[in-house]
């Protein structure tokens, strides 16, 4: 691959431009401020966003994105962009140098630089509006709004302002007001701007849902649904002040609850093919973004730790992971999943019934994938009675993602989903094996019985199971084998030395049940896995040992073992009987 050119701060190679003024080859990890970036690090360009945004003047566009791919950084540099140079406002100062060399200024004979520097903004974030009370958050809330009314103060001392208009920007300002006007700020704000500067208005707003999570979360959705909604639906639609709005957040959160007056609203979510390259890393950026660093050598398990998305018709990285994967000198980690709570995952993997935890083991599965509808318009209420909104919550949420991108409005559309890559495979399995830690005592207790399974132990590994289904499992949930497979499999993620358990898979003349195979085949066995189980007061059930010895028979039978990898360790077969809350195990370790 042919080498790129730097010149005046800008590094080309392709059609990817990377702009490093400072030429430091520093990567801008945790900043999210375009001035700052653009001065001291490497940026990715992605300043053709801009033409999207102004390709719908009048209109609102909320671009839906998971956490950490870039929504802040780009919402910084609209803002860079736009904002009118005004002496009052401290960091607000002429920003050509910063887009001299991006595409942005470049495209279509540089037709958009007219709009460099010509409109006020209004920039607000709800990153920090998360209490645990509405209350406390609608403080937050006006917090900030009270924050970019005072950063705006000259306002308050215009001589196009009428003395209403500045003692009503004043009471916003110093938080001294009623609802109602708190209900009209964003309009009222968007009008005096638009007044004193005789020129429409930018609104941008970022994580605009993060609000609506927590109260989600803690007990006061329709309050802040119902707040937003006035509040968004004044400013952004039938205002003649507005040039443009642009949203950020996770979750679209729309249907009949925020969004619901807005007709002019664009929506853009994973699924999208409008601005599908504006969020997350191409192939082609992280190709460049190596030869820059002279970190090529990393390119290929960048790949399988972060790459995976479909965003539209294009193929991303995880560009929060990516960056700190080359600013760590290419030691592949878990960066994504340590910034925040993943607290939909979570839930997911600890409140889940065997359905949808059997579904969940299947995605685990190498290549797994599961066939689901994706509702990018869902609500929260509707996890309470959609179970099968979860899978659209994690879609969004990026814990999944699709190569079915067609038709993206299409609701009852059965896509494939597939976990993206290692990384976010490795969030599922921490939170499967936090579970059945759980479950199984603590950790300790667990690698016990991952011990006990490896050397023969027949009468711990029945203790341990009988202990775990004694305390957790009711017995309206034993009617079938499938809960004791769900148990097993989830047990048996974590284990050391060992990969990911394997399921039903086709084998010999049948599929097995269980499969653990070793990552070093020649220090531990292969050990396999079939159950039985016995319906209480049935014939089977009064002779379990016959039973988990029929099951440990089946294996060698069926040939379970012909399709894995046998070291010298060998093998270690296990048949397991249940019935109820009863177990029996029978083992067998096979030399090779």
């Amino acid at each position: 691959m042919a080498q790129g050119t730097y010149e005046s701060g800008i590094y080309r190679r392709g059609d990817v431009r990377l702009s490093d003024l400072a030429g430091r080859k520093a990567l801008p990890i945790g900043v999210s401020d375009f001035r700052t970036v653009l001065k001291n690090y490497v940026f990715v360009d992605k300043s053709l966003l801009i033409a999207d945004v102004l390709a719908t003047p009048g209109a609102s566009l909320l671009f839906c994105r998971p956490r950490r791919f870039g929504k802040s950084l780009n919402l910084s540099m609209l803002q860079a962009f736009f904002e009118t140079t005004i002496p009052s406002i401290p960091g607000v100062t002429d920003t050509t140098e910063l887009f001299q060399g991006l595409a942005i200024w470049d495209a279509e004979d540089g037709r958009y630089r007219e709009h460099h520097g010509a409109y006020p903004v209004v920039r607000l974030s709800f990153g920090n509006t998360k209490g645990n009370e509405w209350n406390e958050t609608l403080e937050s809330i006006q917090a900030n709004i009270a924050a970019e009314y005072e950063r705006h103060n000259y306002l308050a001392v215009s001589d196009v302002l009428s003395e209403r208009d500045q003692e009503l920007f004043l009471q916003v300002a110093s938080r001294n007001t009623s609802q109602g006007v708190w209900s009209r700020s964003l309009l009222t704000l968007c009008e005096l701007l638009h007044k004193h500067h005789k020129t429409q208005v930018v609104v941008l707003i970022d994580e605009y849902d993060a609000p609506v999570m927590a109260g989600y979360t803690y007990g006061y959705y329709d309050e802040v649904v119902a707040f937003l909604k006035r509040w968004l639906t004044g400013a952004l639609k039938d205002n003649s002040a507005l040039a443009v709005g642009v949203l950020t957040g996770v979750q679209r959160i729309s249907k009949e609850s925020i969004f619901s007056d807005l007709n002019n609203l664009i929506v853009s979510t994973s699924l999208s093919v409008a601005s599908d390259e504006r969020y997350g890393f191409t192939q082609m950026e992280i190709d460049t973004l190596a030869f820059y660093r002279n970190q090529t050598d990393g390119i290929a398990e960048a790949r399988s730790w972060y790459d995976g998305y479909r965003f539209g018709n294009v193929d991303v990285y995880n560009p929060w992971s990516a960056l700190n994967y080359f600013n760590s000198q290419c030691t592949a980690d878990v960066y994504w999943g340590n910034t925040s709570r993943n607290d939909i995952l979570t839930s997911l993997v600890h409140d889940t019934d065997d359905k949808t935890m059997s579904e969940l083991y299947t995605l685990m599965q190498p290549d797994g994938t599961l066939d689901k509808a994706i509702d990018t318009s869902i609500v929260f209420p509707d996890l309470g009675i959609r179970p099968e909104a979860v899978w659209s919550m994690l879609y969004l949420a990026g814990y999944l993602t699709t190569n079915d991108t067609k038709l993206p409005n299409n609701i009852s559309l059965s896509r494939v989903l597939r976990i993206p890559n290692r990384e976010v495979a490795h969030l599922f399995r921490s939170d499967i094996i936090e579970r059945f830690s759980s479950i199984a005592g603590d950790r300790e207790r667990l690698g016990q019985l991952h011990r006990a399974l490896t050397e023969c132990k027949d009468d711990v590994v029945a203790k341990e199971l009988e202990c775990i289904l004694k305390d957790n499992a009711s017995y309206h949930d034993l009617y079938h084998e499938a809960p004791y497979h769900t148990l097993l499999l989830g047990l048996l993620f974590g284990m050391s030395g060992y990969e990911d358990p394997m399921s039903n898979r086709e084998a010999g003349h049948g599929r097995f049940d269980v499969r653990v195979q070793p990552i070093s085949p020649d220090r531990d066995p292969l050990i396999t896995i079939e159950a039985k189980w016995a319906a209480p007061k049935s014939s089977e059930a009064t002779n379990l040992p016959a039973l988990a010895q029929a099951a440990l028979a089946q294996i060698e039978q069926q040939v379970y073992e012909s399709s894995a990898f046998i070291g010298a360790a060998g093998t270690v077969r296990w048949g397991v009987a249940f019935s109820g809350k009863h177990v029996i195990c029978k083992s067998e370790r096979v030399a090779r």
